[in-house]
């Protein structure tokens, strides 16, 4: 028993060392900081989807509606339609960031640079006149190529581009100096000079050898790496396997987006962004059953935060309820109530460290299932029909049940999913709270006895 005991701890060390070295990749902590930057963009063009294709047709028909629509398209545009470009250039200053480079703007310039330049020379674009005709245009840029699905083509050449700059940058007979008489903007610019010449050179090579067989390497890596990568990591199975590995990580000590933040979260808001998209552009929520949902993504990153996180990481909201409702312990009674308005607003440090979760074993089973339980009720109810898929990025310390109808467009049968999802939680919670309390009770009256 002891060699077992022995050998799960070694395992456990190991897998929280290896988590750890994954997390704190700079290439992978400089993806989580660059979608944390642009969460707000996000945000705002979820209100502008919301508003646009909901709230208004409430009021308005016609041309008055198609007039008022101009503010969220122009939103839409601003955001959405150009998040590709967006996450090419953040993902290129934060890595700089990380690789304590002296000039990360000049880095995430860069990077915008050499995604334009491997864009294609001719686009197909729709007529403005309704008929459904299509015309090959050149000298264009689409949001097809710069917005939600090419973000993995942003992230890919952003960081390529940012790496091998900064490599020529570390050159020093690449480097111009004009001295120290000159304003240090200029100076940093002409320093750089060489190294970001030779970086958008070597781009335009790539772009010249894919353009003489037809083709671009923002459509090679949308069919390349993309669609294989989103197809398992965002899959139900990936997606559901990723937090749990993550929640087991937090229940070790080990804060959860060293797995999600930077293996998961990436890509399932890359698909929000992508609902996001097809929601403006007016394709119907209605009659979506089936695993592709009428084309839009089931999973994505707001599946995840408002059906199978309420509370927190573990949906710990589930535990405060069942604490508040069923435990005569008082000082988990005290512990919960300080923790209780945090917790709706999804905030749960309190309770992973107060109650706490952390290394207390009867509380791991619930923290690690009631996230899986979440996500596969509301991935069913999605491919169903008998919800809305998300489509919409809500804040993530929105409260249980505003934040379910937001993100599903306005679907009051959200609520109602949230609603069954909250209750099996509890009841999950509830036997595994009491066991935890009394081993509590037991591990005091032995500390008692050994004070005396």
């Amino acid at each position: 028993m002891a060699e077992a005991t022995e050998t799960k701890s070694s395992f456990l060390e190991k897998f929280a060392e290896v988590s750890a070295k994954v997390g704190s990749e700079v290439h992978l902590m400089a993806l989580r900081d660059a979608f944390a930057t642009l969460t707000p963009l996000y945000i705002l063009a979820g209100v502008a989807v919301l508003v646009n294709n909901v709230l208004f047709p409430l009021f308005l028909s016609g041309d008055a509606l198609t007039n008022v629509q101009a503010w969220g398209n122009a939103l839409t545009n601003g955001t959405l339609n150009i998040s590709g470009m967006l996450i090419a250039c953040v993902a290129g200053y934060r890595l700089a960031e990380q690789k304590v480079f002296s000039n990360p703007l000049a880095a995430g310039v860069t990077s915008v640079a050499a995604l334009i330049a491997m864009m294609p020379f001719n686009i197909t674009a729709s007529l403005a006149d309704g008929s459904g005709d299509t015309a090959l245009v050149s000298g264009a840029l689409s949001f097809g190529n710069l917005g939600t699905s090419s973000m993995f083509s942003g992230i890919i050449i952003g960081l390529l581009a940012t790496e091998l700059f900064i490599k020529l940058s570390g050159i020093d007979k690449l480097k111009i100096n004009l001295g120290d008489e000159v304003p240090p903007a200029v100076n940093d610019s002409f320093n750089v000079m060489i190294p970001m010449l030779l970086t958008l050179s070597v781009f335009g090579v790539f772009a010249a050898v894919f353009s003489a067989f037809g083709s671009d390497l923002i459509s090679t890596i949308k069919w390349l790496i993309q669609e294989p990568l989103r197809n398992v990591n965002t899959s139900l199975p990936g997606t559901i396997l990723l937090y749990f590995l993550g929640n087991l990580l937090f229940c070790l000590g080990i804060h959860q987006s060293t797995i999600t933040g930077v293996l998961a979260e990436p890509l399932l808001t890359i698909n929000i962004t992508d609902n996001m998209a097809t929601f403006a552009a007016g394709v119907p929520l209605s009659n979506l059953a089936g695993s592709a949902a009428g084309g839009y993504n089931i999973m994505n990153m707001d599946i995840v935060n408002q059906f199978a996180l309420f509370g927190g990481s573990g949906c710990t909201l589930c535990l405060v309820i069942a604490v508040l409702l069923f435990s005569h312990d008082k000082s988990s009674k005290d512990i919960i109530k300080m923790a209780s308005i945090p917790s709706i607003f999804n905030i749960n440090e309190p309770i992973i460290f107060g109650y706490p979760i952390v290394f207390n074993l009867p509380m791991f089973i619930p923290f690690l299932l009631t996230p899986t339980i979440g996500m596969l009720i509301s991935y069913g109810a999605t491919a169903l029909g008998l919800m809305n898929p998300c489509v919409a990025m809500v804040p993530w310390t929105t409260p249980v049940f505003i934040s379910g109808f937001l993100a599903t467009g306005g679907d009051w049968r959200a609520i109602v999913v949230q609603a069954i999802i909250l209750v099996i939680g509890v009841a999950l919670y509830l036997p595994f709270m009491k066991i935890s309390e009394r081993v509590a009770a037991k591990q005091a009256a032995l500390d008692g006895e050994d004070a005396e």
